[in-house]
């Protein structure tokens, strides 16, 4: 029997019966849509943190005071060593690798604009700080070395902030805002960044310059955070390194004692929700998975009903002349072409479903990889489950098969 008629020969068979046919590649056709949709939500979500995490800055560091224990007598309180203009100046004048470093003072505040009264994020920070945390002003202008010297009272508005106080956020420029009892003039609107990796809304902010946040806001010279962006992620490490000399030169920290800030790594918070992201996209896949499996036992189960069913077809075609191979082939072939279908399928309603997530949000990206994969391995399941059957129809013997009923 050569290849066009053993195929003529399996799906005159399998359209011959094919309600159940269907119903015998329905295990195939959910796990193959299952791995491929499990996969594509995985790596589609994994792009969106890494995007998110990029969005908030390029090659960026995040250096943050470290709480500590302090005790006097029997009590304990906690402690904050926080960051001045000095240590500011320091990395300025003496790292090597910043592109762009800003201290920022943060607070959450009640701010009223014309159309509202909210509780939002104030920050003051420093002209650099748009460039390290890459937010562009897409309205308006920045503030400049100038405010921060006069300790101008300006403000850079978040859409989401500009847009909460004053009804459209576009006529929020030019328009003036009180945050707590101090007005300030808008002369710019944030390019909207979306959502952070926290989930945090990046543009629902306030910024004002930071000396002038530090004198007419909070009467404090505490800074709570610097932000620097390296100026190439391969200098990233050697960039944390150096800061952290710098820095604990600055806060005049003895040699063998730790130190009294954290250097946060935009490049190792990727890694680490990329992990995280892979992990999870590998265990869901997994259990995916395990309905292939499911697939290729009812495939088996069939397979076995239909040598039972056609045992005098198989004596026939024997008695005329069919060789036991033939008959392996026959039946081991249209196993395959069940598997094979149920993947067909599975794939086009796995790219269905990732298109209607898409529209409603929800990120996928679908692997061509894992589509090849998923096909190679629906067939390989319609080889193994579907073997046991072919062998035992092509050990019947002819006479046997002719006298069955």
């Amino acid at each position: 029997m050569n290849l066009i008629q053993l195929l003529s020969t399996c799906f005159r068979s399998i359209l011959r019966n094919r309600m159940r046919s269907l119903l015998t590649s329905l295990g195939v056709i959910i796990g193959v849509g299952s791995v491929i949709i499990m996969v594509a939500l995985g790596e589609g979500s994994q792009r969106a943190i890494e995007a998110r995490i990029t969005a908030m800055g390029t090659n960026l560091l995040q250096i943050i005071p470290r709480r500590q224990v302090s005790r006097s007598g029997q009590s304990m309180a906690m402690r904050v060593n926080a960051f001045t203009k000095k240590d500011i100046q320091k990395l300025q004048d003496e790292s090597s690798f910043a592109a762009a470093i800003s201290g920022v003072v943060n607070s959450n505040a009640s701010v009223s604009g014309g159309e509202g009264n909210i509780q939002v994020s104030v920050m003051g920070v420093e002209p650099d700080f748009s460039l390290a945390r890459n937010y562009k002003v897409n309205a308006g202008f920045f503030f400049d070395d100038e405010d921060m010297m006069l300790r101008n009272r300006v403000a850079v508005l978040g859409r989401t902030a500009a847009k909460n106080l004053f009804g459209d956020a576009d006529s929020a420029l030019s328009q003036q805002i009180r945050i707590g009892t101090t007005y300030f003039n808008v002369i710019g609107l944030l390019e909207s960044k979306g959502a952070s990796f926290g989930g945090s809304d990046q543009d629902d902010i306030v910024l004002v310059p930071l000396d002038t946040a530090m004198t007419r806001l909070n009467n404090s010279r505490n800074i709570n955070m610097i932000v620097m962006s390296v100026i190439s992620k391969d200098y990233m490490e050697a960039a944390q390194k150096e800061t952290e000399l710098i820095l604990r030169e600055s806060r005049k920290i003895q040699e063998g004692a730790n130190s009294d800030f954290d250097i946060m790594n935009q490049a190792d918070m990727i890694d680490m929700a990329s992990a995280t992201s892979k992990t999870l996209t590998t265990l869901l896949a997994a259990i995916a998975g395990v309905s292939l499996l499911v697939g290729g036992i009812g495939i088996m189960n069939i397979m076995l009903v239909s040598v039972t069913e056609r045992t005098r077809e198989i004596g026939i075609r024997m008695a005329v002349g069919g060789r036991k191979r033939d008959i392996l082939f026959q039946f081991l072939t249209e196993s395959v072409i069940l598997s094979l279908m149920g993947g067909l399928l599975g794939t086009g309603l796995a790219f269905l479903a990732c298109s209607i997530l898409s529209m409603t949000g929800i990120p996928t990206a679908i692997n061509p990889l894992i589509v090849a994969a998923s096909a190679i391995f629906a067939a390989l399941v319609g080889v193994i489950f579907g073997y046991y059957p072919a062998l035992k129809a092509a050990r019947l013997y002819p006479i046997d098969a002719l006298r069955y009923e």
